[in-house]
């Protein structure tokens, strides 16, 4: 890591982070911008942070949260966020699923999962995102009709998350033949291009909830 991104981790980063909320009370997302804006979106794992800052500069009436424990990703994304005076993005610098039960139901318009570790080994693949228990979090955060984007290099993890989004009651699944064109590229990808490795692109639309 650069000087320049340790000193945007002491000196920015504590002025953009979600902090949790007491035990037991919820965490209103707008409410982490000033303005408020009109719908909130969620980046789970942002890598080196350029599909975050591109979808921030491309949506300014959005608010986008991301979350990514790894010092690299984070002095990535702060160093875009301050190069480029982008005011929309907060940063979770967690374990997402710390932060998923204190968001309240429907109060997310928008998530997404890019090039999550796919724990290639078989004993290790109830390590990853998706699963029961994170996308029944999902669901519950998810607007009706919100997107849940995924996008993976790797063919199991792929299988895998089509697998399990098949077989959940809350989402109705479509895969693309390529990367759409609001869907701004990362690192990860252009690398796993240049290997010659094939990109699925997926999105899971929260079905409505049932009226009551």
């Amino acid at each position: 890591m650069r000087a320049g991104q340790r000193d945007l981790l002491l000196g920015l980063l504590p002025r953009l982070t979600v902090a949790l909320p007491p035990e037991g009370q919820a965490l209103d997302p707008a409410a982490l911008f000033d303005p408020r804006p009109r719908s909130v979106w969620l980046e789970i794992g942002f890598g080196a942070g350029e599909h975050t800052a591109a979808q921030a500069k491309a949506n300014p009436q959005v608010g986008l949260i991301g979350c990514e424990v790894f010092a690299n990703g984070l002095g990535g994304l702060l160093t875009l966020i301050e190069a480029e005076a982008i005011a929309n993005i907060r940063i979770f610098p967690e374990d997402a699923r710390r932060l998923l039960p204190c968001l309240p139901e429907a109060s997310i318009d928008g998530a997404f999962l890019l090039f999550p570790d796919p724990w290639p080994k078989k004993r290790h693949a109830r390590r990853r995102f998706i699963g029961p228990d994170n996308l029944a979090q999902l669901a519950r955060i998810l607007a009706d009709g919100a997107p849940l984007r995924l996008a993976s290099d790797h063919p199991v993890y792929v299988d895998w998350a089509i697998r399990h989004l098949a077989a959940s009651p809350d989402f109705t699944l479509t895969r693309h033949p390529d990367r759409p064109v609001d869907w701004p590229p990362t690192r990860y990808e252009s690398k796993a291009r240049q290997a010659g490795a094939a990109c699925a692109y997926l999105t899971a639309l929260r079905r409505p909830r049932p009226k009551v």
